[in-house]
C-alpha cells in the first residue's frame, strides 16, 4: 500500500541471472554477490525532455525567519533523537517545538541521525497548508526518501532501488509504476471473493479463540489473512501448498525490521535500543535466508507477471524484487497498520454506530442480490465516510519527505517562509489531516464527516502520497495501489457487518498500528 514515506550503499548484493527462467525450479535459485555499479532503474534517460525551472513563487503572506535550529554536530541529532523516541515520544516531540517558536513551519533533526544518516536535518512542515508541497514533484524531488533522511542497504531488496524509492524524473519510474498497474487490473476480479475468503477464515479464527481462552488477538489472525488474501488474489497462489506454507507473515515482519528499524520504537530498554537499532545498521546478512525464501515464493507464482514485465522492458529479476516489496511491504504492511487501526476506531465509537453501519450494508447487499460488489459499495455513503475518517485520523505512513529542487516560498497559514534548493522537507502527516483550521473536531473520529458537504473535505484527506481526490499516475507519487487499499477497507467493514452487529476490544502498543484484542464478538441476528 502505501507508497509514501506504514512502507527501504556499498557492495551491493544482487540475485544471479536465472538460466532457462521459464523452467528452473525455485529451490535450486540461491543468492549471489556481485558488485555492481547501479541497478537498470538507475541508468540515465536518452530522450529526457528539458525542464524548464519557474520562478519563486509569490506570496500575500508576510515573510518569516524558519525558526529553530539543529544544535551543535553530533549533540543536537542525539537530542532530538532521544526526545522523539523517548523523552517526549512522537507526538509530544512536535507539539512542543510547535508551542516553542509558535509555528507549525520549523527546523529540527530527524531520526536516526548519527551514525545511520549522515544529515538528519530536515524542515519540519505541520499544517495541512504547507504539508502538500511534499507530493509536488515539480517543487520537490523524491528520489530514495521512501524511508526519510536514511535509505535501507539494497542489499535487502536485490540489490535493486525498488520503485519506492525512485522519483518520477527516473527512467525506470514510469515502467515499474506502469507494470503495478497491470498488476492491480488484471487481478481487480479476483480481490472480492478472495477476500471473503480470506476473511472468513479470520472471523472463524477469532470466534474459535474467544470461545476458548474468552479473547481473540486481531493483528495476529490479520497477517495471516492479509498475506493469504493478496497471495491468492494477486498471484493465484494458496501460500499453505507451498514450501512457504504459513511462514510468510513472520518472514515479511522480520525482514521489514531490518529495512524500518533505525525509525521504529520496539519498547527494548532505552539506551540499548537506542545503541543498536537507532545507531548502527541491523546486517542485511542476517536476514538474507529469509528473504530467499519470499523472493523464490514470488518468483514461483508470478510467471504470468513477469512476461508482462519482459515486455515493458523490465527484467524479471527486477520485476520480483518489486513485485515482493509492493506485496509485502506496500500491501500486507499498510493492510498490517490499516486494518488494527480501523478496529479500534470502529470499536471505540460504539454499538450506535454498529448498528448504524450494518442496517446499512445489509440493506444496499440485499438489495443487490446478497452480492458484494463495488458498485453496491458506493451506495453505502457512511461505510465510505468511516473508512476515509479512519485514513484521515490515523495514516497508515505517517511520515513524507522531499527534498527543495528549487529555492520555494512555502505558506502555512499564517505565514510565508523562504526554503533553499536541496533542503530536505518532512511532514508528519497526522498533525496535517488533523489541522483544526480544516477540520472541525479534528482529533474525534467522526464516522459521517466526508457524507455530503462533507465530501469537499476529501481533498485534505492526504494519506496516500496525495490528496484522496487525486489518482495516481505514472509522473506522480502517489500510492499505484491507493483505490486497491480503499477497497480492501472497504470490505473489510462490509465483510464485518454482514456477520455481526457489534463487537468490543481492548487497545495496545506496537511498534506498528494498534495492538487490537477482540474481547466480544456479537454474531448478526438471521
Amino acid at each position: 500500500m502505501a507508497s509514501s514515506s506504514l512502507a527501504f550503499p556499498t557492495l551491493q548484493p544482487q540475485f544471479q541471472s536465472l538460466k532457462n527462467k521459464s523452467t528452473s525450479k525455485p529451490s535450486t535459485r540461491r543468492l549471489s554477490f556481485r558488485t555492481i555499479r547501479a541497478s537498470v532503474s538507475e541508468k540515465p534517460s536518452v530522450s529526457a525532455p528539458g525542464v524548464t525551472v519557474p520562478p519563486p513563487e509569490n506570496t500575500k503572506l508576510p515573510i518569516r525567519k524558519i525558526p529553530g535550529d539543529y544544535g551543535l554536530p553530533l549533540v543536537g541529532p542525539f537530542k532530538d533523537r532521544m526526545d522523539y523516541f523517548y523523552n517526549q515520544g512522537r507526538e509530544n516531540f512536535f507539539k512542543s517545538k510547535v508551542l516553542k517558536y509558535g509555528s507549525t513551519v520549523f527546523r529540527a533533526n530527524m531520526g536516526p541521525g548519527p551514525f545511520i544518516a549522515p544529515n538528519p536535518q530536515v524542515v519540519v512542515l505541520l499544517d495541512g497548508k504547507s504539508f502538500p508541497v511534499l507530493f509536488d514533484v515539480t517543487k520537490v524531488e523524491k528520489k530514495d526518501l521512501f524511508t526519510g533522511t536514511y535509505m535501507p542497504s539494497t542489499e535487502l531488496t536485490g540489490g535493486y532501488r525498488i520503485l519506492s524509492y525512485l522519483d518520477p524524473s527516473e527512467p525506470m519510474h514510469a515502467k515499474l509504476k506502469k507494470f503495478m498497474f497491470y498488476l492491480l487490473k488484471s487481478r481487480r476480479d479476483h480481490v472480492i471473493p478472495e477476500f471473503k475468503a480470506s476473511y472468513t477464515e479470520l472471523f472463524t479464527s477469532l470466534e474459535k479463540d474467544l470461545a476458548l481462552k474468552g479473547k481473540a488477538n486481531f493483528v495476529a489472525a490479520n497477517d495471516q489473512a492479509a498475506f493469504n488474501f493478496l497471495a491468492r488474489a494477486w498471484f493465484g497462489t494458496e501460500p499453505a501448498q507451498t514450501s512457504l506454507g504459513l511462514d510468510g507473515p513472520g518472514l515479511v515482519s522480520k525482514w521489514v525490521l531490518f529495512n524500518l528499524g533505525p525509525v521504529l520504537s520496539l519498547g527494548l530498554p532505552k539506551y540499548l535500543e537506542d545503541l543498536t537499532i537507532h545507531s548502527f545498521r541491523l546486517p542485511p546478512a542476517l536476514i538474507k535466508k529469509n528473504y530467499q525464501r519470499l523472493y523464490d515464493f514470488f518468483y514461483a507464482s508470478s510467471s504470468f507477471l513477469l512476461d508482462e514485465a519482459e515486455n515493458l522492458g523490465i527484467s524479471r529479476e527486477e520485476a520480483c524484487h518489486n513485485l515482493l516489496f509492493a506485496t509485502c511491504f506496500n500491501s500486507f504492511g499498510g493492510m498490517k497498520i490499516l486494518f488494527p487501526n480501523m478496529m479500534k476506531w470502529l470499536g471505540r465509537a460504539g454499538a450506535k454506530l454498529h448498528a448504524q453501519l450494518a442496517e446499512e450494508i445489509r440493506s444496499v447487499v440485499q438489495s443487490n442480490g446478497g452480492n458484494v460488489t463495488m458498485r453496491g459499495m458506493e451506495q453505502m455513503p457512511l461505510m465510505k465516510s468511516a473508512v476515509y475518517e479512519a485514513l484521515r485520523i490515523e495514516p497508515p505512513v505517517p511520515l513524507q519527505y522531499g527534498k527543495a529542487k528549487r529555492d520555494l516560498i512555502i505558506e502555512s497559514h499564517d505565514a510565508a517562509f523562504e526554503v533553499k534548493e536541496g533542503e530536505l522537507l518532512f511532514g508528519f502527516q497526522p498533525f496535517a489531516t488533523k489541522d483544526p483550521k480544516i477540520f472541525t473536531r479534528a482529533e474525534e473520529f467522526v464516522a459521517d464527516r466526508f457524507i455530503g458537504e462533507g465530501e469537499e473535505l476529501l481533498k485534505h484527506v492526504l494519506w496516500s502520497n496525495g490528496p484522496e481526490t487525486e489518482k495516481p499516475t505514472l509522473g506522480n507519487k502517489q500510492c499505484a495501489g491507493k483505490d486497491f487499499v480503499v477497497l480492501v477497507a472497504r470490505l473489510l467493514v462490509v465483510e464485518f457487518f454482514l456477520r455481526y452487529d457489534s463487537f468490543e476490544i481492548e487497545v495496545g502498543k506496537s511498534s506498528l498500528g494498534a495492538a487490537v484484542t477482540v474481547t466480544s464478538l456479537k454474531r448478526a441476528r438471521s
